[in-house]
């Protein structure tokens, strides 16, 4: 059996994820083949499309977002991600148990004797009217019902156990806006996918061969760890045949898609800049084949991060009217340059073209 190692690994995570090399797709294609952008941050999602596309435009990510093409809502792992309607509308029952379980995991005693079912008809019928609403204000026509509840512990839940959008303006480009909800379905015009009672599990097996041809080749506690699903065993099972197979330096078992781009170890990889919480970080359990284990928690803080040939080498902040970057180890000369073009060229991007100022800290 074929063994991958950390760098053969990288270079398909970084064909897959389209920073090898930006890509001509439309975004709302781009925000497909990715499975949705992590996106609790609502500016971030700008800079990972930025990173990934040739000419983005922020306004087109504007227009798919008024256009109700593509929805911000909270789906894997019960963290906010931009996703396509579509895929929002295949998806959300799937992850249905999986949001309440990781809100009861915080909220267990304080939610101890609420019917989850009725809460969530509760939830359906206030918004029913179309009206945006926030998380509190959800929560405050909800009151008088569960009387006894803590508001936070009634609107973490709520907001799980109904298919919610966060209705722009929040998440457009440049715009700060408080998060206010609509259900899904109206804001889309039509219903969530029910799921198919007879055991195939379509969604469970689309969900894999997505994440493959966005992530692989890759473990099945990777596919766990991007989408918090814990019950996709058996789609991989059945899908099996379809797949290839190879081992990592450490013996795990990899699978992938026959046709998918596996390039050389050796094939060049540009710098990168990558926003918070970037899924080519988050969407693995093993993150070796991208950020060494000591930077590991770089991921998790939310901390914005370079990518020098393909690896994690760097931070990156805006301050003082300039991208500041922040080395990890020491940078050649030849790093340095690159890292200064890509940077200017971010700088420009985030401020419309009237900066391009970068300042690389000492490592």
């Amino acid at each position: 059996m074929t063994v991958l190692d950390a760098r053969a690994l990288n270079r398909a995570t970084l064909a897959r994820q389209l920073l090898l090399e930006r890509a001509e797709l439309p975004v709302r294609e781009a925000v497909a083949h990715l499975c949705g952008l992590q996106a609790q941050e609502p500016q971030e999602p700008f800079v990972g499309l930025w990173s990934r596309l040739r000419a983005f435009d922020p306004a087109v990510l504007d227009e798919l977002l008024v256009g109700r093409r593509v929805v911000r809502t909270h789906l894997m792992r019960r963290t906010v991600h931009l996703l396509t309607a579509d895929d929002a509308v295949a998806w959300r029952a799937r992850h249905d148990a999986m949001l309440r379980q990781r809100v009861l995991g915080v909220y267990r005693r304080e939610l101890d004797g609420v019917d989850l079912d009725a809460l969530a008809a509760a939830g359906r019928e206030v918004l029913a009217d179309g009206e945006p609403r926030s998380t509190r204000e959800i929560v405050e026509a909800l009151a008088d019902r569960w009387p006894g509840v803590a508001a936070r512990a009634l609107g973490e839940m709520v907001v799980a156990v109904v298919p919610v959008v966060q209705r722009p303006p929040r998440g457009l480009w440049r715009t700060s806006a408080g998060v206010r909800h609509v259900l899904l379905s109206s804001w889309v015009g039509r219903e969530v996918d029910p799921l198919v009672g007879d055991g195939s599990d379509p969604v469970g097996k689309s969900l894999v061969r997505r994440y493959l041809a966005a992530f692989g080749p890759a473990a099945s506690a990777d596919l766990r760890a991007w989408c918090g699903l814990a019950g996709l065993p058996a789609a991989v099972a059945s899908i099996r045949e379809e797949l290839v197979v190879f081992r990592d330096e450490r013996g795990r078992e990899l699978l992938d898609l026959p046709g998918a781009p596996r390039p050389g170890p050796d094939t060049p990889a540009p710098v990168r800049f990558l926003p918070a919480f970037d899924n080519a970080l988050l969407g693995y359990r093993d993150r070796g084949r991208i950020v060494d284990d000591v930077h590991r928690g770089l991921s998790v803080a939310g901390e914005r991060v370079v990518l020098v040939d393909g690896r994690v080498a760097a931070t990156w902040r805006v301050g003082e009217g300039a991208v500041v970057v922040t080395p990890l180890r020491r940078l050649c000369r030849d790093e340095r340059v690159a890292v200064v073009e890509e940077g200017r060229e971010l700088a420009a991007f985030l401020s419309g073209g009237d900066g391009h100022d970068v300042r690389v800290e000492r490592s």
